[in-house]
């Protein structure tokens, strides 16, 4: 048997293992997607929203953040770091069938011997909440991803608080240079980093500049 296939096979085979100890009654808490693209009533089986424009893609981000924290982070860790009692989500693959069988669980939920362990979200939050909840767990960056870029990243943020940038073109094009090195668990080609989101802050104001040195110091804290 090809190996990929294999591997894939035994990946999903533990998910659906662990998940049935993951589980207990969770009350769906509503996720405001007005401001995501249309997806239509027949459910997709794979990410619509991994290819939006770059406000868009944060956005989505934004609100399956809010989404997955609400209504996932009990089971499945927060910002999607599993403790160890349910799968972690950030390795299942952001390809087709990842997404297959995500929204398959996310739409029907999980029972083992007639007991819940997941609950169906649904019908109760949506395609839109589903697919935003997927984007932000795929995009979470890898264990230690940023490990190499630390020390710069704390010299950048160093300038931005000063509100004086040399070079704000050269910086911001560092920045998404540190970015593309940021990789994910699941094979997404784009992490959610704070590289990325700082580079994307910039605009040429002393109030881009703070606003970015906030993003990094918050990241950098958060990987200490």
């Amino acid at each position: 048997m090809d190996l990929t296939k294999t591997a894939h096979l035994v990946g999903i085979a533990l998910f659906t293992a662990t998940m049935a100890y993951a589980h207990g009654d969770v009350a769906p808490q509503p996720v405001d997607t007005d401001a995501l693209p249309e997806v239509g009533e027949e459910w997709l089986i794979e990410n619509p929203y991994r290819e939006l424009e770059p406000a868009l893609w944060k956005a989505a981000i934004d609100i399956g953040s809010s989404g997955y924290n609400q209504n996932c982070a009990r089971c499945h860790g927060l910002g999607a770091v599993s403790g160890g009692l349910a799968p972690d989500l950030r390795y299942l693959e952001a390809e087709e069938y990842g997404d297959e069988w995500y929204v398959e669980r996310f739409q029907y939920g999980y029972t083992q011997n007639g007991i819940t362990k997941m609950p169906a979200f649904g019908d109760l939050l949506g395609q839109k909440a589903a697919w935003a909840i997927r984007l932000y767990i795929e995009t979470r960056p890898g264990e230690g991803a940023l490990d190499d870029h630390q020390a710069r990243l704390k010299e950048i943020r160093d300038e931005l608080m000063s509100g004086s940038v040399a070079d704000e073109m050269a910086m911001k094009t560092e920045l998404e240079a540190i970015a593309a090195e940021v990789y994910t668990e699941s094979g997404a080609p784009l992490a959610d980093s704070i590289a990325w989101r700082a580079a994307a802050q910039l605009a040429g104001s002393p109030e881009s500049y703070k606003t970015a040195a906030e993003t990094l110091t918050v990241g950098l804290s958060a990987a200490q």
